[in-house]
């Protein structure tokens, strides 16, 4: 089964990094550490905390550099835009909600309009199926895969999302990751090949990696946001 451990209790962490501004976020590590984004601020999109996000990226950045991001249920964009800071080669987010979209892709003007990053507005299920079909062309270096959607998905649709994984590890390169980002509801026991996981409780977040066919157990650098 998944291997549980406890992070940091963020209640008692306090961040050296200033807080965004209402209606931003901050990249919190890499050469673009400290710019603000911008996000609609409604609803339907959950951005990572600031304070989360910089604990996943402490935990997983330093096996970031030279692979590709994959940013499934993108929302805000700021995962996938915080791998490019951080050295990533490229980035595909994907996002169904048009207007927030188009938010990402002007996030993407603003930090630099040559940034590797690839917007797609398609539901993830369906973006998925495509990026598995033999015609696509997938990226030829390691992935980085973020699993970050609305909670309540790993409800409501646990079979697509656990189907939807399992093809991520089974297509991989080797020395690629896979990112999950859940609540406590969710059992992460029931992740695909479960004893592959690690995972760490960021209250209320729990954060699941899995590393799949790494020579070496050690992150090509060490990455303190």
């Amino acid at each position: 089964m998944a291997k549980f451990k406890r992070g940091k209790q963020l209640r008692n962490w306090k961040s050296n990094s200033p807080d965004a501004k209402p209606g931003k976020l901050r990249i919190v590590g890499g050469k673009f550490r400290g710019r603000q984004i911008n996000y609609l601020g409604e609803a339907r999109t959950r951005p990572m905390k600031d304070n989360i996000r910089e604990a996943l990226f402490n935990l997983v950045g330093g096996w970031i550099p030279g692979k590709a991001v994959i940013d499934l249920f993108a929302g805000t964009g700021a995962v996938g835009l915080e791998g490019i800071s951080r050295g990533a080669s490229q980035a595909i987010l994907i996002e169904r909600h048009f207007p927030t979209a188009k938010v990402i892709r002007e996030n993407v003007d603003l930090l630099g309009g040559d940034l590797p990053v690839q917007v797609e507005s398609s539901d993830t299920f369906f973006w998925t199926r495509q990026f598995f079909k033999p015609e696509f062309d997938r990226p030829s270096e390691p992935w980085v895969v973020f699993c970050c959607a609305p909670y309540q998905l790993y409800l409501d649709e646990t079979e697509k999302m656990l189907e939807m994984l399992a093809a991520f590890q089974e297509a991989a390169p080797a020395n690629s990751l896979i990112v999950v980002e859940s609540d406590s509801r969710f059992q992460t026991s029931l992740l695909p090949q479960a004893d592959l996981w690690k995972v760490r409780q960021y209250s209320p977040a729990m954060i699941a990696v899995c590393k799949l066919g790494f020579d070496d157990d050690s992150p090509s650098q060490v990455s303190h946001g």
